[in-house]
C-alpha cells in the first residue's frame, strides 16, 4: 500500500515530540560543539509552545493520544508513529526524571555528561531512522517499541 505524501510528512513531524525533549541532554555537548546548535532549530517551535502554555507537555500528550491515536478515522500509518512517538518520548522524560534524581546531587561530573551526551546521540539516532522511514513510506521498525505499539492498535 502506497502511504500518501501528507501522511509521511505529517509521520516525520511526529518525531519532533521526543527530539525536543532529548535536546536538553545535549547541553554539554551543544558547549563543546557549538555548530551541533543548529540539530535544536526544528523543535524551537514545540519548545515554545510547550513552555507558553501551562501544562503544555500534557496537553501535547493528550491531544496526541485521544485525537490521533485512539481515532479510529486517522490513518494507521499517522496512529501507529503517533504512539511510537509518544512512547518514545515518554522513555526520554523518565531519563530526564532518573537523570535529575540520581546525577543531579552528584554535580555535572563525568559520568553525567558522558551519558547525558549518550542519551542525546541515541535518541537523535532513533529520530533521524524514524524520519527515513517515514520519508520511504514505511513503519518505522524500532526493536521492542514497534511490537508495544502494534499490541495498542
Amino acid at each position: 500500500m502506497i502511504i500518501p505524501v501528507w501522511q509521511r510528512f505529517l509521520g516525520l513531524l511526529l518525531y519532533m515530540l521526543p527530539w525536543s525533549d532529548a535536546i536538553p541532554f545535549g547541553s554539554n555537548l551543544f558547549l563543546q560543539f557549538p555548530f551541533l546548535q543548529i540539530l535544536a532549530i526544528p523543535v524551537l517551535p514545540l519548545i515554545v509552545l510547550e513552555r507558553l502554555v501551562p501544562f503544555g507537555s500534557l496537553l501535547l500528550f493528550f491531544i496526541l493520544f485521544l485525537a490521533i491515536v485512539r481515532n479510529e478515522k486517522v490513518p494507521y500509518f499517522l496512529r501507529f508513529n503517533a504512539l511510537q512517538c509518544l512512547l518514545i518520548d515518554i522513555g526520554v522524560i523518565l531519563l530526564s526524571y532518573g537523570f535529575q534524581i540520581i546525577f543531579q546531587p552528584l554535580g555535572n561530573g563525568l559520568i553525567s555528561r558522558t551519558l547525558s551526551s549518550t542519551v542525546l546521540v541515541t535518541v537523535l539516532t532513533i529520530v533521524i531512522f524514524a524520519i527515513y522511514e517515514c520519508l520511504q513510506g514505511k513503519e518505522p521498525d524500532i526493536p521492542g517499541i514497534s511490537e508495544a505499539v502494534r499490541m495498542q492498535i
